[in-house]
């Protein structure tokens, strides 16, 4: 029994990243792909936290939450996509609902969580990254 409970197996850590790589990702293509189908009702009117402009902001969040959620689903060059991800998810937690109650800004810190778990640890062996990763290895 004690075996069982405390033994690491090297796969299970790899595994564990693909589903939350994968399941965080999809989860969050929902909220992307939502923006995409309303882009020119929300073209006008969507937050401008940072001062770029309504319009550059719904496409730099579209962006990162469809586009780079795809590569990161695949994990292909998966810490270079986590980059427009973290930034995302940290614009919405701190700026966009800063004066917010914890309740309001928790779906976006759990996401940064996740992300920046994944920029510390990769992607994992079941990912584009570490398929490349094993073919230069040989």
């Amino acid at each position: 029994m004690k075996r069982i409970v405390f033994s690491h197996f090297p796969v299970a850590a790899d595994l564990a990243l693909l589903f939350l790589r994968a399941g965080t990702a999809v989860m969050l293509l929902t909220h992307g792909w939502s923006k995409i189908t309303n882009f020119s009702d929300r073209l006008n009117s969507f937050a401008d936290p940072i001062g770029l402009g309504p319009a550059v902001s719904l496409q730099l969040v579209i962006f990162a939450e469809f586009f780079c959620a795809i590569f990161l689903v695949l994990g292909f060059m998966s810490r270079i996509f986590l980059i427009p991800l973290i930034i995302n998810m940290a614009v919405i937690a701190f700026v966009v609902h800063g004066d917010d109650p914890f309740g309001q800004q928790e779906k976006a810190l759990m996401y940064l969580l996740v992300f920046v778990v994944l920029m510390f640890t990769g992607p994992g062996k079941f990912s584009l990254d570490g398929q490349i990763l094993k073919r230069r290895r040989y």
